[in-house]
């Protein structure tokens, strides 16, 4: 019976010192430190010369090697944006604060950096997130942007390059992806996020012409 207590107390403090931090249901600032900092190793999506985990309530609408369009379980829209070319020449975040935005930070965990900006565009939000040579850009609800944020760190965090096989591909020329016409620490991308938008959703009703979102003013 002794040994059974001790056994017990001994499981009960190895369980209080890894307690789980939770996520905070307003302060996406706190949570992205939260996720960004831990370090994991989940994946379930699997193209060549990298990985990445996509969490449950995301669904693919359209997915190729380097793009994908996903919904969240509110329709939110998410557009993946993989850069395996900037990753392979180690481009530096040249991303620079903008005061105008709703929100915008520089970021830095675990040796990956990028960068989160915010606009307020009538009834939603655009999120610019770059991380991890990765960049996702997304329509949000204002009610839904916590939970996006949050399932947009588990993507990005999450991503992993196998250096030999890009060394392979983009080394012998073979890489085949296709060239956006921005980089990926370039804000000024709205439009294209909005005709991926249009060409994934025509049913979407926004009037894209009048109604774009004007990142600089």
């Amino acid at each position: 019976m002794k040994k059974l207590i001790v056994l017990l107390s001994i499981i009960l403090v190895f369980m209080t010192g890894c307690s789980i931090k939770k996520l905070d249901n307003s302060d996406i600032g706190k949570n992205m430190k939260i996720l960004l900092s831990e370090k994991v190793n989940l994946h379930n999506v699997y193209f060549e010369g990298y990985k990445y985990y996509v969490p449950k309530g995301l669904k693919f609408v359209s997915k190729e090697e380097y793009n994908a369009l996903l919904n969240d379980k509110m329709g939110n829209q998410y557009y993946l944006y993989v850069d395996a070319i900037s990753y392979y020449h180690k481009v530096e975040n040249t991303y620079k604060i903008d005061e105008k935005a709703h929100y915008s930070k520089i970021l830095n965990y675990n040796k990956k950096s990028g960068y989160i900006q915010i606009n307020e565009y009538e009834d939603d939000y655009f999120v610019q997130f770059v991380f991890n040579y990765a960049k996702v850009e997304a329509f949000v609800r204002k009610d839904d942007l916590v939970d996006a944020i949050n399932n947009i760190c588990y993507i990005l965090r999450s991503i992993k390059y196998n250096d030999k096989v890009l060394e392979s591909l983009i080394g012998d020329n073979i890489l085949s992806y296709k060239e956006e016409n921005y980089s990926l620490f370039d804000t000024e991308a709205e439009d294209d996020f909005l005709d991926v938008v249009e060409k994934y959703n025509p049913g979407y009703n926004k009037d894209l012409e009048d109604e774009k979102i004007q990142l600089d003013e």
